[in-house]
Formats: C-alpha cells, structure tokens, sequence
C-alpha cells in the first residue's frame, strides 16, 4: 500500500529571551482529539505552499504573529496517530523571532507562554516528551524520527541526526 501521509508543521515559538515557548492549551472543543493537552502550533499543508510557508501561515492564523526567523529542528513520521488510523508527517520548526503581538487565545484553545523548564510537566501526547527535548537542544542537526501511533499511544520511538 502506498505510504500518503497528511503533511503538517508544528512551530514552537519563543519567547525573546529564550526562556518560553508559546503553546496552545487545547481547550475550546469538546470534540477535539487534543482536548486537554498542550500543544506546538501549526497545521496541515495546503496545495500548492512549501513546508515553511505553511508554518508561516499556520503560526499567523494560529497565533496572530508574523515568523521573521524559524529554524527546521526535524522531522516526525507518525503513522497510525490520525483519529482514524491515518498516517501524518511533521516538519518540526523553533520560531526564533517574530513581530505582533501574539492572540490570548484561538478556536481551539488558550494560548499560554510556559517556561521552556516546566514544558515537560504540562498535559501532552505521550510521545511529545520523547522528542521535545532534540527540538531545544543545542545540537544544530536537524532529527528525523518515527514514532508509530496505536489507538492513541506510542507504539515506538526512533530517530537520526546526520
């Protein structure tokens, strides 16, 4: 069967002195998968864009702000992790500067600032806390990693850096 995952970003912006991250607070929809948990910013790609346009674009209709510097700290396979089973596959970006002021909140939740040091104590996926710590580190390369999904839990983590 042919591999066609939903191609997204995820865009975790921080604060001007590196100290916090801006993370949303899924909390707005009772339906919604996330419900609870915090989370990056970002979303699917649409025709027609490149991977940093969509988190350019994502961050502005998410969070209100313009990204003026953003680095690609990596890459996620996670297949089975779609509500019904579907494969997705994220572009991991650190916006490192913006300009704007930033929304309290969106559609789908509270955005709040959190001290980078706290950010593994929130309510999370379960397999965030394997890969946020290369998405802060001061490793410069760039991490490619699959993390398969099974009715909502991790299965498995690996990952590369080249």
């Amino acid at each position: 069967m042919p591999y066609t995952p939903i191609v997204a970003t995820l865009g975790y912006v921080l604060s001007p002195d590196r100290s916090e991250v801006l993370m949303i607070h899924r909390n707005a929809r009772p339906d919604d998968q996330h419900l609870g948990k915090y989370n990056g910013l970002g979303g699917k790609m649409e025709p027609g864009e490149d991977i940093a346009t969509c988190m350019q674009r994502e961050i502005l209709e998410e969070a209100g702000i313009t990204c003026e510097s953003m680095q690609l700290r990596g890459t996620l396979n996670w297949p089975g992790f779609g509500k019904h089973g579907e494969d997705w596959l994220g572009f991991i970006f650190v916006i490192e500067r913006y300009a704007g002021m930033p929304f309290m909140s969106n559609a789908e939740g509270t955005l709040e600032w959190v001290a980078l040091e706290r950010l593994l104590t929130l309510p999370m996926w379960e397999g965030d806390r394997h890969f946020l710590p290369l998405v802060f580190d001061a490793d410069p390369r760039p991490f490619h990693g699959v993390m398969p999904y099974k009715d909502g839990r991790v299965q498995s983590w690996s990952y590369s850096r080249l």
